[in-house]
């Protein structure tokens, strides 16, 4: 299982390094990014594609070396250890952009996030409790060990998904003749 996890979750990890580390690249020195919902949709378009790896890293698994049949849990562990390679890639790349290339692109987030509060029409204590937490965010969010914490949190729940379907949809239990002769049952 090493081999399979490691091959599909690098190739998805590069795969969404790039495709994303691009795009937040563009958002970030173009007004592109001020149309925030279609970069939301490009995110994570590029997450479900490269999470698609999931799903053909199990088959491999499956096909390759278990002779056509996988249980859920064991069709499960393979899965979630491709999405969890596949996002250290993704909080990798997104680490070195932050700090090394773009550490001042949050700035305009948390701004308009406080401009959102200060318009709502809240009275002055409510407006003046949640600004102070959006700036207390954001010096968190400065911080590498919650910038990797946060980060992790984006692609992690899309790659459980496809885990989840995929591991369902690819199981397939070996035949009672297969499990009785040898003994081995498949998990």
């Amino acid at each position: 299982m090493k081999k399979t996890v490691l091959t599909f979750g690098l190739i998805a990890g590069v795969m969404i390094s790039v495709l994303s580390g691009v795009m937040m690249l563009i958002e970030d020195k173009t007004s592109f990014g001020h149309g925030k919902s279609v970069g939301y949709v490009i995110g994570y378009t590029i997450m479900v594609a490269s999470f698609l790896l999931v799903y053909f890293g199990i088959r491999s698994y499956r096909d390759n070396s278990l002779a056509g049949h996988i249980g859920f849990g064991r069709a499960f562990t393979c899965g979630i250890l491709i999405t969890l390679i596949t996002t250290v890639c993704y909080v990798a790349m997104w680490e070195v952009l932050f700090f090394g290339f773009m550490p001042h692109s949050m700035d305009s987030y948390f701004a308009e996030q406080i401009h959102k509060v200060q318009s709502a029409g809240l009275d002055p204590a409510t407006t003046a409790a949640r600004v102070a937490q959006l700036q207390q965010s954001q010096q968190a969010y400065q911080n590498p060990l919650v910038n990797v914490a946060f980060t992790f949190m984006e692609p992690l729940p899309v790659g459980l998904i496809i885990t989840l379907i995929s591991a369902a949809v690819l199981r397939r239990k070996a035949p009672a003749a297969a499990t009785a002769a040898t003994g081995v049952m498949t998990t």
